[in-house]
């Protein structure tokens, strides 16, 4: 198991490496730049602030003074749009929201799919499970960009039960809409997920098995069904957990809840590189982290994967 961890933790050094040279390539060669707007700057103005922020070098020493700064000091530069803050400060500022929501959402997404899904397979084509799969339907086509501005009209306009957005330190009332909004696609995934693993579990000869020896049915559910059911269901959270924490566009802009995926878009339209980078490199390095937790799960719950 050390070995497998140690290979995977070696592949992940140099794909991190590609997806940053790959990504500065990509913002090297768009047109335009960070200091481009609809009224341009004096050339002597713009060479100066071209001098400062070392955008007047060569591109092989852009992106080897940048590398060595990001692998070296975890320095990932100014921002080139916000005066006098750094990439890190402003992802000090965006993640731990996106993350405290997100962990919610995470929470609640795979406790409810995984139940819902569960129950639904176990009472196969009951009202339970017409109901279950009523539920992860019905979740699966109101995309968070519908289900938000809904969620506000019901609870902040016509019930005036919860705040409509902000963030207010995190405080319970103002993280409710915006774990709602961004659990529900995905507890309805990770539910048909559940479901159609734990059908298939039901019908192994081992469970036949189990039962043949008289097992109650919830002893043949948690202690040898929903270990193998879960599976396919992790391959599915790796990235799902990585999508919800480091946050949704859609979400942050809603509910302003001054989350990451909002200055990563802003960003993106103001050309502010060096934020770009660093919130690729996040999300590239909690992918690969999750990944590669997800595969050591899958050898703990599987056994025959282990050799």
């Amino acid at each position: 198991m050390f070995a497998f961890i140690a290979r995977r933790l070696a592949v992940a050094v140099p794909t991190l490496l590609i997806l940053v040279i790959l990504s500065f390539i990509l913002m090297y060669t768009a047109p335009g730049g960070p200091f481009n707007s609809e009224r341009p700057l004096p050339p002597e103005v713009l060479a100066n602030i071209n001098a400062k922020y070392g955008l007047d070098q060569p591109f092989w020493k852009q992106i080897a003074t940048y590398v060595w700064g990001v692998t070296t000091q975890f320095d990932f530069g100014p921002s080139f749009q916000f005066t006098n803050r750094s990439v890190n400060d402003i992802i000090a500022q965006g993640f731990p929201v996106t993350l405290t929501y997100g962990a919610y959402s995470f929470l609640v997404a795979v406790l409810v799919g995984v139940s819902l899904g569960v129950a639904a397979a176990i009472k196969q084509n009951t009202w339970l499970d017409y109901l279950a799969v009523g539920i992860t339907v019905g979740a699966q086509v109101l995309p968070n960009f519908v289900l938000g501005p809904i969620l506000i009209i019901i609870f902040t306009l016509w019930l005036g039960w919860l705040p409509g957005g902000g963030w207010n330190g995190g405080q319970w009332e103002y993280v409710v809409l915006p774990v709602i909004a961004l659990s529900t696609s995905y507890m309805a995934s990770i539910a048909r997920i559940t479901r159609s693993s734990m059908l298939e579990t039901l019908n192994t000869n081992f469970i036949r098995t189990a039962r043949a020896k008289g097992l109650s049915t919830g002893r043949v559910i948690w202690k040898h069904a929903l270990k193998p059911t879960m599976l396919p269901v992790l391959s599915y959270l790796g990235p799902a957990f990585v999508g919800m924490i480091t946050g949704s566009v859609v979400v942050d802009i809603i509910f302003s809840t001054g989350g990451i995926g909002r200055f990563f878009v802003n960003s993106a339209f103001n050309r502010d590189y060096s934020v770009i980078m660093g919130i690729t490199i996040l999300v590239g390095a909690l992918t690969i982290f999750f990944n590669l937790l997800v595969d050591v799960l899958y050898a703990w719950i599987d056994p025959k994967i282990r050799y």
